[in-house]
């Protein structure tokens, strides 16, 4: 049987007329196959064939061009020339990226190369089979190992099919994972999810409007909340990976302007963390000679023109057959014998057979391949791939994105081992082509060569193409003041905000998926003694004999960039960081982080507010020391939806990662004095500056506004020294318990403190001036940490020490659910006990699961 047969349709291998018809002709197919050439791309290539290789191109060369030079595929945004209000900037915005690199810590081994990052690692002991290929005992060696991270999104496939979107977004970073250098080992995952209004059956959320209208081919919020959660937690229990930290968030609101913001198209997170052997981190250069090799699934019409159809400017404007032809299916257990040949490979240590080795993305084997080549070229046969679908034409099978696979490069004395390897995991292994040395790609139908529907020399596919300039303009958001109603109580403000996804608890997610499989995780998601899921940092071991891993953390903050963009952008740098701190780490300058951009960047006033988010990003980063090494991009986060154009906010996710000398040297959110019969003593790192602005802030979305003034990092360098002084108290053991001031606000972070301790708190905030609400409800950047007496006096030394301000705010006090909770501010007062205020946190969770 033959997925979508009904949707493409068999198509022979013909000629465009672009010399007689010229760019007509090359217009006429972009617009039947959806292969999102803008105008630039159509004179591009027009002239190529016309004037520069004389001669018509095939179907099959103009749609690997579409995928091959995306946006998906080639980030022609983050490289182009940047004019926006009519002034040219000089450096684009991967130059401001790099440019971090020269403010941090030089630790990496790959950067902005390959399928994901590195920084160095450690010596460590590990297992080794004694010999391969056969039952062998294992032994204990001496390896160094340095350590990987990867981040991939999967929005537009997650729109169209949730599950299988999702299911396909993990497994396309886990290859990522096992294609850097010469191949990579993983270990756990993360994933994030940002959608529209939920609107849950039976449960209103006052924020919420009903009436919204959303278009047929995305699936509505609630479906992609929940079967895309399914689908990544599915694979990753199927494969045997776990997934340790994550995000969720929930928005769709018309702004002052009347404009509609909501993630219509959805926001499919996904990073991966491992580790590689110190001795197998570059590629080699392919040489003439050298076996192409496809090993993985066989080809199914699935996943077809997936990096130009994530590419259309605004989602919904491409025929329907189109966009559901683009998403791919999933195998996990096809990803498993994947991962044990590129495994078993490694384990062969200075013999591996891997020359080099790259997963199977956007653009299918077109795009793999000549990755695979570049620059030397080659040539591969039609009739050499395994087809699970026996009615497909050339053109699929040289642009779909079947899973699961991977392309690798082998000499020709190894091909027996490797085959013996692919046998005893059952993984099929194709040998389709040999490098060349010509230049060239060329794909022809069989040995005989006599049809050869892709010819084309690797300069004018991958080689320097003219830097496209963007001419962009500022848009100032129309804002107002936020009003929130007179006489507000504090319990009613917490009644609904902590019933935003964005806040209350992801037990929904954590229930169905595997948190510790591999036996290396030391800190996953959920704490205390109900598992409760608030962990701020994911840690995992490189071994299982030695204590020394690796810390990582998300930061995003779009709300809040709805506000302020350059401000949204250092809260999620400054949340990332808030994460981090509660791990024992190297240096703060070791800390690498993937950048993650989701933008509707070509839509009026959005590409300048991400140049602005980008330069603010930047900026803080090269203050504190930290530095980005890879990332992706999706510029094209708008959808149609009826006569209007929704557009989501605008997402920047930064993911940090860093080695841990101590794995065990992790603070966790559950408050502990008194499960010990002791009383804890709470201090709150305030790093506002005694603002309380809640410009983005949950609690102006849950009253159904943006407002005017968004929390910021006001003072760089105090959120460094704040940094680096609690790590020295988490190196002294001078920390029970620490969380991070985030969505929420202050008593959302101490709420659930109580929560995953099941302990109750005395506060009595004093220090700052203003009215009851901002003062707690803000989210401005802080964290709060519970002492002991016998530590209290070291902790305050310490950060007086690093001039961090730093206030005692109340204690922890009572064990159970029937504990006291009591929190104070000017005149006003919460009292309650943990169980009602933890029991609505939960509600929206548990309605997510009925």
């Amino acid at each position: 049987m033959s997925f979508n047969e009904k949707l493409v349709k068999k198509e022979d291998i013909r000629e465009i007329d672009v010399m007689k018809e010229g760019e007509v002709a090359v217009k006429e197919i972009n617009d039947d196959l959806g292969l999102a050439f803008d105008d630039t791309d159509l004179k591009y290539y027009t002239n190529l064939f016309k004037n520069v290789l004389e001669r018509n191109p095939t179907n099959v060369e103009l749609f690997d061009l579409a995928q091959s030079n995306s946006e998906h595929s080639r980030h022609w945004f983050f490289k182009g020339k940047m004019v926006i209000d009519g002034v040219e900037h000089k450096d684009s915005l991967i130059d401001m990226i790099v440019d971090t690199q020269n403010h941090s810590n030089p630790n990496n081994v790959i950067k902005f190369s390959d399928n994901s990052s590195a920084v160095k690692g450690y010596v460590h002991r590990s297992l080794r089979p004694v010999t391969l290929g056969t039952t062998s005992e294992l032994r204990e060696i001496s390896t160094e190992s340095h350590l990987i991270f990867t981040a991939e999104t999967h929005n537009f496939p997650t729109g169209v099919a949730p599950f299988s979107g999702a299911i396909t977004g993990t497994g396309g970073r886990i290859r990522d994972v096992q294609c850097v250098g010469r191949g990579g080992y993983c270990i756990a995952g993360t994933a994030g999810y940002s959608v529209g209004n939920l609107n849950i059956p039976g449960y209103n959320l006052p924020w919420e409007d009903s009436k919204y209208e959303y278009p047929n081919n995305f699936a509505p919020p609630l479906e992609i909340l929940v079967e895309a959660s399914n689908g990544a937690s599915d694979y990753g229990n199927k494969f045997g990976e776990p997934l340790i930290s994550g995000f969720v968030r929930s928005f769709g609101m018309v702004d002052a302007a009347g404009e509609r913001k909501e993630w219509i198209k959805p926001i499919m997170f996904s990073g991966g963390i491992g580790t590689m052997e110190a001795n197998m981190t570059e590629k080699c250069p392919p040489k003439k000679g050298h076996q192409i090799i496809k090993i993985g699934g066989p080809v199914y019409r699935i996943g077809v023109g997936g990096g130009s159809a994530s590419s259309v400017e605004v989602q919904g404007d491409n025929k329907a057959e189109l966009d559901f032809g683009a998403v791919q299916r999933g195998d996990a257990e096809m990803e498993q014998k994947l991962n044990r040949v590129v495994r078993a490979c490694l384990e062969l240590g200075k013999d591996n057979p891997i020359v080099s080795i790259h997963d199977q993305g956007a653009g299918g084997n077109g795009n793999v391949l000549k990755e695979l080549v570049e620059p030397v070229g080659g040539i591969i046969y039609a009739n050499k791939f395994e087809l699970g679908d026996p009615t497909i034409n050339v053109l699929e099978l040289w642009g779909a994105e079947y899973q699961e696979n991977n392309a690798l490069l082998c000499e020709k004395e190894n091909l027996e081992l490797l085959k013996n390897i692919c046998k005893r995991e059952r993984c099929p292994i194709n040998i389709v082509g040999e490098v060349t040395g010509t230049g060239r790609v060329v794909l022809a139908m069989d040995e005989s060569q006599k049809v050869v529907p892709f010819n084309l020399e690797l300069a004018h596919v991958l080689g320097e193409m003219p830097q496209k300039v963007f001419k962009l303009e500022r848009k100032t958001p129309l804002l107002k003041e936020l009003t929130l109603p007179d006489a507000l109580s504090i319990y009613s403000t917490l009644e609904r905000v902590l019933r935003l996804p964005s806040v209350s608890s992801k037990r929904y997610l954590t229930n169905k998926v595997d948190r510790c499989v591999t036996g290396l995780i030391a800190q996953q998601q959920c704490v205390g003694p109900l598992h409760t899921p608030l962990a701020d940092v994911a840690v995992t071991a490189i071994s299982h004999f030695g204590y020394e891993g690796i810390a990582s953390s998300i930061g995003e903050q779009p709300t809040k960039g709805l506000v302020n963009t350059a401000a949204g952008a250092r809260m999620t740098v400054a949340e990332a960081l808030s994460n981090l701190v509660f791990a024992l780490i190297s240096d703060i300058r070791d800390v690498k982080c993937s950048g993650n951009w989701m933008w509707a960047a070509k839509l009026p006033g959005e590409g300048a507010a991400l140049y602005d988010a980008c330069k603010a990003m930047c900026d803080i980063m090269s203050g504190l020391g930290i530095a980005i090494d890879g990332g992706k991009d999706s510029l094209s986060m708008a959808a149609r939806v009826g006569r209007d154009i929704v557009k989501a906010p605008g997402t920047l996710v930064v993911s940090t990662y860093a080695p841990c000398p101590d794995v065990r040297k992790v603070v966790t959110p559950d408050l502990k004095a008194p499960a010990i019969g002791k009383v804890g003593h709470l201090l709150f790192v305030d790093l506002s500056h005694g603002y309380n602005r809640l410009g983005g802030a949950a609690v102006a979305q849950v009253f159904g506004q943006l407002g005017k003034e968004s929390p910021d990092v006001d003072n760089v360098e105090e959120l460094k020294n704040a940094f680096i002084a609690t790590q020295k108290l988490i190196r002294d053991g001078a920390i029970q318990a620490g969380h991070d001031v985030s969505d929420g606000g202050l008593i959302v972070c101490l709420l659930e403190m109580s929560f995953a301790g099941i302990s109750g708190m005395e506060v009595q905030i004093g220090h700052k001036q203003g009215k009851t609400i901002p003062i707690l409800f803000n989210e401005e950047a802080g964290w709060v940490l519970e002492v002991l007496e016998a530590d209290l006096n070291h902790c305050m030394d310490v950060f007086q020490k690093h001039t961090v301000p730093v206030y005692t705010i109340g204690k922890s006090i009572g064990c159970g659910i029937d504990s006291k909770i009591r929190i104070s501010v000017n005149n006003a007062c919460i009292e309650s006990t943990v169980l009602p205020l933890m029991r609505m946190w939960e509600e929206t969770s548990y309605r997510l699961e009925l």
